[in-house]
């Protein structure tokens, strides 16, 4: 089957990775979404140490457990997996109290904080184990539109699905029979206190990005869309520019010659 050969062919690619570069773990953090729960699998595939993060932070319970039974469905199937959980209420309500809020008033900064305190977590337990930080974003969300943390999520050492589009992402779960509760669990970050989904930040719906990006990818052009799908393209279109920093490298001021020191 199709789905067997591409889950080999990025398990291997872990592999050669990690041969290559002579690193002796993966350290990926365990959300209860359906991006994680893919990734962890395949990086438990590959045989190497893999230490999975479930890292909540006010988290809504059902996220939690789900990132819970998840990972214990991990280690009951794979000798290589091993797991910690690490409460970052206490760190995060720290850095809350700190910092001056009053000019956050849609909370995205206190949001994004979260995904870099996950961040130097993954790098603090990777550090002292000669691990990398393996990502869990998706096609759409890391070369579409920019839907992710710049240094929080964003900051990884290898994209193992970034590749995959959505859909793809969800036939390869089931394949490999992930949870039905995460497989029907609507897509969020995790990163507010309320319920907000992904779909609620974004706009649209993550099979509607993913039918524009397959259109741009197959030469269409944007004016000659219908009104339904150019209404869809303007939201890709415009999350696209607005996070291109994120997706681009970084800018970096090139000194002449004759100005050399």
């Amino acid at each position: 089957m199709k789905e067997s050969e591409t889950i080999d062919h990025i398990v291997d690619w872990i592999k050669d990775y990690q041969s290559k570069n002579k690193i002796k773990g993966l350290v990926i953090g365990v959300s209860g979404g359906i991006d994680s729960a893919l990734t962890s699998t395949l990086c438990a595939l590959t045989g190497l140490n893999t230490l999975c993060l479930n890292m909540p932070i006010r988290q809504k319970k059902e996220q939690f457990d789900r990132a819970a039974k998840h990972i214990s469905w991990l280690k009951n199937k794979f000798e290589n997996v091993n797991s910690i959980n690490i409460d970052l209420t206490a760190f995060f309500e720290k850095f809350e109290s700190t910092v001056d809020t009053s000019f956050d008033k849609s909370e995205l900064g206190l949001a994004n904080s979260r995904s870099r305190m996950r961040m130097l977590t993954l790098y603090y337990y990777a550090g002292i184990s000669n691990s990398i930080v393996v990502g869990t974003g998706n096609k759409v969300e890391d070369f579409g539109i920019g839907f992710y943390t710049k240094y929080g999520d964003g900051g990884v050492d290898i994209s193992p699905i970034a590749d995959l589009m959505k859909s793809e992402v969800y036939e390869l779960s089931k394949y490999l029979e992930i949870s039905k509760s995460i497989l029907n669990a609507a897509p969020t970050d995790g990163l507010w206190d309320d319920d907000r989904s992904d779909e609620d930040q974004i706009g649209v719906s993550y099979e509607d990005l993913e039918n524009i990006m397959s259109r741009l990818e197959n030469g269409e052009d944007p004016q000659e869309f219908d009104v339904k799908i150019k209404s869809f393209y303007e939201v890709y279109i415009g999350h696209h520019k607005s996070n291109k920093h994120k997706m681009a490298e970084i800018p970096v001021c090139k000194i002449p010659s004759k100005l050399k020191l």
